[in-house]
């Protein structure tokens, strides 16, 4: 499937090709994304979630501006074959230093806070709708009321004729409709604060699906056993985190992580709320850094492939089927996991994202060891 054929592909193979390449919510979310293109033909409006409300993170900012002609080819793909619209939701304050290119690559209206809601009735084509800068505009439910009038109430947004998706993931969208890529890699932030107080120096890193915090670490030239042992390593932004459970070495990397936090453990306590949540924005302080520089790629020699795409959701996401055993010998790209059968949960494709033999299969994971093929 290409972009260019997306004028007579039908829903259902558009959606399963989605599922194929193993698609994920990639802003902390981690929903399988076909779901919500299963009802395309019920769809008049896509909704591009650019706010990033995470005060340290910038990778979606980054992506529009260094994507801004791929995102446009889609976007004119999907606006040809089934949509009316496509609102980009973005911070005003965000414009000026990261919008504009992709304002150009689009040719989108433009819609500042004072103009907004839309009068969704009175658009076409390519929108961008700046909102204030508030954290609470992240949520999809919020960003739909602020920028189209919608309220969703207990409803999805595909009930209204909408589809959410953040933009890495519509970036991923792109890969597999254009180049028939399978999601492989993710885009991580990492930033906290060391035992002294001191804050990291942030980076971003773009590393294999199931890369292990601990070898962010090193790549951020971080002594772990430096670190003391009040730190506490969260998965998630400064808003909307939550610490994780097992070994750095062994907690790789999931398609929805979007930020590694390294946190002191009163901090923590202190500001842990319902479902183990995590919100420290307001006792850190989160100022952005000089956010220019490119991701740094990583290279591990390990992997732990997650084969559920957030465990989470309970009984709603279901762990794929894993087709490979202890032993086996993989190729980057190859299937580990399938999905499960229709009515047993929402399940994706999961592949392996670096050549190597599978060292060890549980339910929710396979290890992959990176051996000499590559």
């Amino acid at each position: 499937m290409s972009v260019q054929r997306l004028e007579s592909i039908d829903p259902e193979e558009l959606s399963r090709t989605i599922q194929r390449a193993g698609l994920s919510g990639a802003g902390g979310g981690g929903f399988p994304t076909y779901a919500k293109w299963q009802r395309i033909d019920e769809v008049h409006s896509l909704l591009m979630n650019h706010q990033e409300s995470e005060p340290n993170c910038y990778v979606d900012k980054w992506l529009g501006a260094e994507y801004a002609d791929q995102f446009a080819a889609l976007f004119d793909a999907l606006l040809d074959s089934s949509l009316e619209r496509i609102v980009v939701g973005a911070k005003v304050s965000d414009r000026d230093p990261w919008l504009h290119s992709l304002e150009a690559a689009t040719g989108g209206t433009v819609y500042h806070p004072a103009d907004l809601p839309t009068d969704v009735d009175e658009t076409s084509g390519v929108v961008f709708a700046y909102t204030e800068d508030t954290y609470e505009c992240g949520m999809e439910n919020i960003l739909l009321q602020r920028t189209a009038n919608t309220v969703l109430g207990k409803d999805l947004p595909i009930d209204y004729g909408w589809i959410v998706q953040n933009t890495e993931t519509i970036h991923n969208v792109y890969r597999t409709l254009a180049n028939d890529e399978p999601v492989l890699r993710k885009f991580v932030h990492l930033d906290g604060y060391r035992s002294d107080g001191r804050r990291l120096s942030h980076q971003m890193f773009d590393v294999p699906v199931g890369t292990s915090v601990a070898a962010i670490l090193d790549a951020a030239g971080i002594d772990q056993d430096s670190l003391g042992t009040d730190r506490v390593i969260a998965d998630g932004g400064p808003g909307w985190c939550f610490k994780i459970q097992r070994p750095a070495d062994r907690y790789g990397v999931r398609k929805h992580t979007n930020c590694v936090l390294l946190l002191d453990e009163t901090t923590v306590a202190e500001h842990t709320y319902g479902n183990g949540r995590i919100d420290v924005r307001e006792p850190l302080d989160w100022s952005p850094d000089d956010p220019t520089k490119r991701p740094e790629q990583i290279t591990p020699d390990r992997v732990h492939v997650p084969t559920v795409t957030n465990e989470s959701y309970g009984e709603l996401i279901a762990e794929s089927d894993h087709t490979v055993e202890f032993g086996d010998l993989v190729d980057r790209g190859q299937v580990v996991a399938d999905p499960v059968e229709e009515g047993q949960g929402f399940s994706v494709t999961h592949h392996a994202p670096i050549a190597g033999q599978v060292s060890d299969v549980t339910p929710r994971e396979v290890e992959i060891r990176r051996d000499s093929r590559v």
